[in-house]
């Protein structure tokens, strides 16, 4: 299981494509997770049934943020660690992430059940859309646990030099969350509790080979047993308030697509009822390809720049910063462009047009494909100063970007544009943002100028 890598002293490209390769193809397979239930969901249950998904899925992406938090900031923390040679150390910073994520979750999890109904009211779920929302969420809720283990141990196995194997964690449970949805829904017919089950035995199979490989396999990094004296906790409390801040950024940004979801869900239903909430949740469930492509361009560059940064290896770092603007750039303009060109098919995979949410869609796709090239410069903007312990940083470039920009652009443009002004409020808050990260470098570089 364990690849040849060295983040100290191999060639960075070399490194680069190592770790690159195996985690964009792990997170496509994260994202056939979303994109399975939409296309399975829309196809054999209906246009309400994925608008009522899509009026959950909020939910969903703040657990995803809270495993990103801990994943980054876990990995950060051991990624130093271990280029100090303190992998003790570096392996009670895991453990410590994902027992406390875990207890996070099933708290949340069981919250969020006791208070179903008021809560899909909540997320913007209309009255048609309840009973589907509701069921799709029972179904989900009980199993988010396994969801977090699975998104955190991806960040350790990569860092154990493994990302092959973190590959796989993430293909197996996607494929079983494939096969899973067409029996459920075409074959047994269970309708949304069918394809939240699917997913949700998918994750548990994900989360199972993590903590399978974290216990048995790891040559570096080990899960280990949480001492419960009184000073113990309280270092664990320190270090996970630490993992915290530097992860921060990671949970809002996965915050900030549910709020784009949440804003674009009451948006597009104020203005053009369910059919536009149909519409806009096809464009949300194309968005996690193009967010875990550029995610995993961030996640293969943070281990190479941590490490380095953490021996004191500033020409390495930044030498993988700039590899990894020049991929995410490439497969921003590829995104566009292919958004653009194949509007219509992408639609076609999850309704067909007897539906009116099918035009709704086509016609606005490409405008909202514009944000995908300034989504690129921002992702890896954001992983970087997360790798270099420069948290805060990041968490107001992501604040910015997630709630404040993407507000303006949700509150100011329809009234100007109409129903593109809509699907531009999200290209809108990726521009400034991106105008933000450049003006932070211009002062930067200014200041390193005059010294």
């Amino acid at each position: 299981m364990k690849d040849s890598i060295n983040f100290g002293s191999m060639n960075i490209s070399t490194l680069f494509r190592k770790l690159l390769i195996p985690t964009v193809l792990g997170m496509v397979f994260s994202a056939l997770f979303v994109i399975t239930d939409g296309i399975f969901v829309g196809k054999g249950i209906g246009s309400d049934a994925l608008a009522a998904v899509n009026i959950t899925a909020p939910l969903f992406m703040i657990a995803a943020g809270i495993g990103l938090m801990f994943g980054v900031g876990a990995s950060v923390v051991a990624s130093i660690h271990l280029s100090q040679g303190k992998r003790k150390v570096a392996s009670i910073n895991i453990t410590q992430a994902i027992a406390f994520s875990a207890l996070l979750i099933l708290i949340l999890s069981a919250l969020c059940l006791y208070f179903i109904e008021p809560l899909a009211r909540l997320l913007g779920s209309s009255d048609r859309l309840l009973p589907l929302a509701v069921e799709y969420m029972a179904w989900y809720l009980p199993f988010l646990v396994f969801y977090e283990v699975l998104n955190i141990g991806m960040f350790c196995i990569r860092l154990d030099g493994s990302p092959t194997y973190a590959m796989m964690c993430n293909a197996v449970a996607a494929i079983l969350n494939i096969i899973l949805d067409y029996i459920f829904i075409f074959e047994f017919g269970w309708g949304m509790m069918g394809a939240a089950f699917a997913t949700s035995l998918g994750t548990v199979v994900g989360g199972l080979m993590t903590l399978i490989y974290l216990l048995r396999f790891s040559r570096t990094l080990h899960l280990c047993r949480i001492k419960l004296s009184i000073k113990s906790l309280l270092l664990t409390l320190r270090n996970i308030g630490y993992m915290i801040k530097l992860g921060s950024s990671a949970f809002i940004s996965e915050a900030s697509i549910a709020c784009m979801m949440f804003l674009g869900n009451y948006v597009f239903i104020h203005h053009l009822g369910e059919d536009g909430v149909a519409a806009f949740s096809i464009a949300c469930y194309f968005f996690p390809i193009i967010f875990m492509v550029y995610n995993a361009i961030a996640q293969s560059a943070q281990p190479i720049i941590s490490y380095n940064f953490g021996a004191g290896q500033p020409e390495r770092v930044r030498k993988t910063l700039h590899l990894a603007i020049r991929t995410a750039l490439i497969c921003g303009i590829s995104f566009f462009i292919l958004t653009v060109l194949c509007c219509q098919d992408i639609v076609s995979l999850f309704i067909d047009r007897s539906y009116a949410a099918f035009d709704i869609a086509v016609n606005g796709l490409p405008y909202f494909g514009v944000g995908f090239i300034f989504f690129a410069v921002n992702m890896i903007g954001i992983g970087y100063y997360q790798s270099v312990e420069r948290g805060q940083r990041a968490t107001i470039i992501t604040l910015l970007r997630g709630v404040v920009f993407m507000l303006i652009g949700f509150f100011a443009l329809p009234p100007v544009l109409g129903t593109p002004g809509i699907w531009l409020a999200v290209p809108l808050a990726e521009l400034l943002t991106t105008f933000y990260i450049f003006g932070i470098y211009l002062k930067d570089r200014f200041i390193v100028c005059r010294r």
